[in-house]
């Protein structure tokens, strides 16, 4: 029940998010540990990026039996999954089965926005107030805000004079969008409008893309899954629970493979075509370890998959504009896609290279750029996210001294193993920036973070605790871990959201550890076994008040 008097409303937590984060935090803190928990959610229902993102082809680029939560038996035997690679409407149906099978949506807030949350450094309990008037108090704040999760569209001039439709992929409406008949311009060619741009080209009387770099886009290869698959998969769930430990990114593949060089060049062609053929991430994680670290090695596949795409676009001026040069193959996230480069085989779709000739302005009725004006009735925004930070200062945290997160994390963003920062004692992050995040399978990396927190509140608990925060050079020296580990890889040098590159004024800093997943995690047990090294631990004595 709202309160909008201005008065607060103590609870031991308050949880920022409802997607597969915030579901599973508010289920480990509420059910498990016994706490007053208070979810707080934008969005109408759960689903976190799965309720925001229904554009047409949204779907998800992880395996379905990888792709879902581990932490209930019962709940791996329940569900069917229908598709080796779920779409955006069957991710959705589940979390909002999990969300009630486990009575979850009674904990959360929907429709409702955290505007600030501050310290009071008497008690180090976190004042949070929302768009709705409400103040809660609470001891610990999690932010479960997702990293993909604060859009962003460029500010292009004229915009708001457009007097067609606009749409952003990250806040599609939720009833169908009929594009037939239209005239349609699409900006960005991200994994987005990857997936978009087959499903509109089938609609649109004339569809215009408008790319910056182009994509090493890669088959999905989605298939169906039928009942004797399922059967098999929850037979098996035990053994591919433990086997996704074995794999940096938390993905399983058969026959990985150490050195692209140390293989002839015909037997690492057969290979890379037997892996492009499996389709999803196989050619990217799957095939030669040596691929993301070595620049030779590197340009062996890079080389391969432009091949691919000349051999599927029949026009020679269009495929060389489709072709990546320049930066490493795998570096940005791996693009998957079924039917996009036939689609610029049709007479009505165009690509146009803004690279070469920049989008200047948009227009009443188009978009002009340097070299003439595209007329268009619809322009979609795939135009991306401000990634791993922008839902977090979104929210206005002060932590000690008044001081904004967003000014402590000034240079880039340096929380403690990726869960906690100093000046800020009880605010916990959720596969936030310097964890492996968006290269860990995400309900793995979700699970293992969600689990580690509830872990560190019950030891604060039993050990009369009130409060953790990192130690600042902890801190430093985790972030100087995380660049050294990215450094050792090809994939900082690609211009990509991992570094805030999508974002003018952004600091260029790689916000994702690359130390692999079950190395991470043996790191977290560790600090936790030596009583939260690295992390100052605050008496309840020590402070005045409290909850």
């Amino acid at each position: 029940m709202i309160d909008a008097s201005g008065d607060e409303s103590p609870v031991d937590a308050v949880v920022v998010g409802a997607g597969f984060a915030g579901l599973y935090m508010v289920h480990r803190l509420r059910d498990h540990l016994g706490l007053s928990v208070r979810g707080i959610e934008a969005a109408e229902g759960v689903g976190g990026t799965w309720y925001w993102n229904r554009y047409p082809g949204a779907r998800c680029d992880i395996e379905s039996q990888l792709y879902c939560y581990s932490f209930s038996r019962e709940l791996e035997q329940e569900w069917d999954w229908s598709e080796r690679f779920p779409a955006q409407p069957e991710v959705l149906r589940y979390l909002n089965h999990v969300a009630e099978r486990f009575d979850l949506k009674r904990s959360f807030t929907f429709g409702t926005r955290v505007v600030g949350a501050d310290l009071d450094e008497t008690s180090d309990t976190w004042l949070v107030r929302t768009d709705r008037g409400e103040r809660l108090r609470a001891r610990f704040l999690v932010a479960a805000t997702g990293n993909l999760s604060a859009g962003r569209v460029p500010d292009f001039p004229g915009r708001e004079n457009f007097r067609g439709h606009t749409y952003f992929t990250g806040d599609w409406p939720h009833q169908p969008v009929d594009f037939s008949g239209r005239r349609v311009a699409l900006i960005g060619t991200g994994s987005t409008g990857v997936q978009l741009v087959p499903h509109v080209a089938r609609q649109a009387a004339a569809l215009t893309v408008f790319q910056r770099t182009p994509a090493y886009a890669c088959p999905l290869g989605n298939r169906p899954i039928d009942a004797g698959t399922m059967a098999r998969i929850k037979a098996d769930y035990p053994a591919i629970r433990q086997r996704e430990w074995d794999f940096p990114g938390g993905v399983i593949f058969d026959d990985v493979r150490p050195s692209a060089l140390a293989e002839s060049a015909e037997e690492r062609q057969r290979f890379y075509e037997q892996k492009w053929q499996a389709g999803g991430m196989n050619l990217w994680l799957g095939s030669y370890e040596d691929i993301l670290l070595d620049e030779r090695a590197n340009e062996t596949v890079a080389g391969f998959v432009r091949d691919k795409i000349r051999s599927r676009v029949d026009d020679p001026d269009t495929a060389e504009k489709l072709t990546p040069r320049g930066y490493p193959f795998g570096a940005k996230r791996q693009t998957l896609e079924d039917g996009y480069y036939e689609a610029f085989n049709q007479p009505h779709v165009e690509l146009v290279d803004v690279k070469a000739t920049p989008i200047e302005c948009i227009t009443p009725d188009g978009i002009r750029t340097a070299d003439r004006h595209h007329p268009v009735d619809d322009i979609i925004f795939a135009t991306g996210f401000d990634a791993f930070t922008g839902a977090l200062y979104r929210m206005n945290i002060r932590g000690r001294g008044g001081r904004l997160l967003s000014d402590h994390w000034a240079a880039g963003p340096r929380p403690y193993l990726g869960l906690n920062t100093s000046g800020f004692p009880n605010l916990f992050f959720i596969t936030g920036p310097l964890s492996p995040s968006v290269l860990f399978n995400m309900p793995r990396a979700i699970e293992q973070h969600c689990d580690w927190i509830a872990d560190c509140i019950a030891w604060l608990q039993a050990h009369d605790y009130q409060a953790i925060e990192a130690e600042p050079d902890a801190e430093a020296d985790w972030v100087d871990h995380v660049r050294e580990v990215a450094d050792a890889t090809l994939l900082p040098q690609a211009d990509s959201w991992y570094l805030g590159a999508n974002v003018p004024g952004k600091p260029r800093v790689f916000m994702v550890y690359l130390g692999g997943c079950a190395n991470y995690k043996r790191i977290c047990d560790d600090v936790a076994a030596d009583h939260y090294r690295g992390l100052r631990l605050i008496s309840a004595a020590a402070t005045v008040g409290g909850d």
